[in-house]
């Protein structure tokens, strides 16, 4: 009760978000205060750190290796790394990227996946917590960890430490002014970021004061931050592939056409790129309530649900099926939904979002069905109704 009487009298969370289609900016949402200490208002411009969305990031500019062949899907990864990496349950199964894109590797977090500079992924992956040991590849199971080592591979295969090669092969095509853990990111982003507060009030993340951190990342133990201590697939969890990325909503939405427009990406991977890998039959993975129900390379899919089994899985609440991805982290829910028929997307976040905040008519929470309904112009009645829940 004092939670939520101390939560009454604190100032409106900030969310903000866009709808896009064919290129252009449809509807555009930006309400609350991107910092409460200076009461600088959110922009849809400001940059965020957007959670899990930043998977998606990372897989496209992984299959931009695919394309160029630096990357083989289906390869043993191993190659890439210049390390082994097995399942001590299942020694001799390689690992693919496929299978580490679509969380289907076996990888689990249970040996966790927060790495600081001086710690090695290919000691992380030696603990037998890191893996399933009773399905191995082929079940699904979300874990970040799978997105440290996919970053890893890509190091192996260019050569380049991760957050510059985010910069060359996906930002700057893209004409995105983003980065990972701060590193790259334009001059003076710093000054715009979104303060993540948790729903009590306190501030959860990049309470930055105008400033970009100085380590981007989790400091090594004697609290340095030389980045010569960086070593190629085995730092790569350093700026967290798996949640790192700061992006604005206008940032995201480029992102978004990215992944139904040919042009960063060829009409053929857009084709694979909308395919699940994996989708629930009621056996084969753990769906977290409902809210995964198929998962492709580094995208989600909404409205996925068979007539087999049945998943609360459409934030939109339209049934079409969208792709794409949704983030929670630091009290911030996020997503980037796009229909791959018509093009239409929608890209947004909310904050100061409760870790046991109430779902909606779906797996996803009253408040992120909330900011969805009114982008797309739901009535005002609606949006009420949603809130009230």
């Amino acid at each position: 009760m004092i939670a939520l009487l101390l939560a009454a009298t604190l100032p409106p969370p900030a969310e903000a978000g866009i709808t896009f289609r064919a290129g252009k900016i449809e509807r555009r949402l930006a309400q609350g205060l991107a910092d409460r200490t200076t009461r600088r208002p959110v922009r849809i411009t400001d940059p965020v750190r957007l959670a899990s969305i930043s998977k998606l990031a990372v897989a496209l500019a992984a299959l931009r290796l695919v394309e160029r062949r630096m990357l083989d899907l289906d390869r043993d990864v191993a190659n890439y790394l210049g390390w082994r990496l097995r399942n001590p349950a299942f020694p001799d199964v390689p690992v693919t990227l496929r299978q580490l894109l679509s969380h289907t590797s076996g990888v689990r977090d249970a040996a966790g996946y927060v790495m600081a500079l001086d710690d090695d992924l290919a000691a992380r992956l030696a603990d037998p917590r890191a893996w399933d040991d009773r399905h191995g590849s082929g079940h699904f199971a979300y874990a970040n960890l799978n997105y440290a080592l996919v970053a890893a591979v890509m190091e192996g295969a260019s050569g380049t430490r991760f957050d510059r090669l985010m910069q060359t092969e996906l930002f700057v095509p893209l004409g995105i002014a983003g980065c990972f853990n701060w590193s790259g990111c334009p001059a003076g982003a710093a000054q715009r970021a979104v303060v993540l507060y948790r729903a009590s009030g306190e501030i959860a993340a990049d309470n930055l004061r105008g400033r970009a951190p100085p380590c981007p990342g989790l400091p090594a133990r004697d609290g340095s931050c030389d980045l010569a201590r960086y070593r190629l697939t085995r730092s790569s969890g350093f700026f967290s592939p798996q949640g790192g990325m700061r992006l604005a909503p206008v940032g995201l939405a480029r992102l978004g056409m990215a992944i139904v427009r040919p042009g960063y990406l060829s009409r053929a991977t857009l084709t694979q790129l909308a395919q699940p890998v994996w989708r629930y039959n009621g056996a084969n993975g753990e769906t977290e309530g409902g809210f995964y129900c198929a998962y492709g390379l580094g995208v989600m899919f909404t409205a996925a649900a068979t007539q087999r089994v049945e998943c609360p899985d459409d934030p939109v609440g339209d049934g079409r099926l969208r792709i794409g991805h949704a983030g929670e982290a630091y009290g911030l829910r996020s997503g980037l939904w796009v229909d791959p028929a018509t093009g239409r997307g929608i890209a947004f976040y909310t904050t100061a979002v409760a870790d046991d905040a109430p779902v909606g008519r779906s797996a996803y929470t009253v408040r992120e069905e909330a900011v969805i309904a009114r982008l797309n112009g739901a009535r005002q009645a609606r949006i009420k109704r949603l809130q009230a829940q």
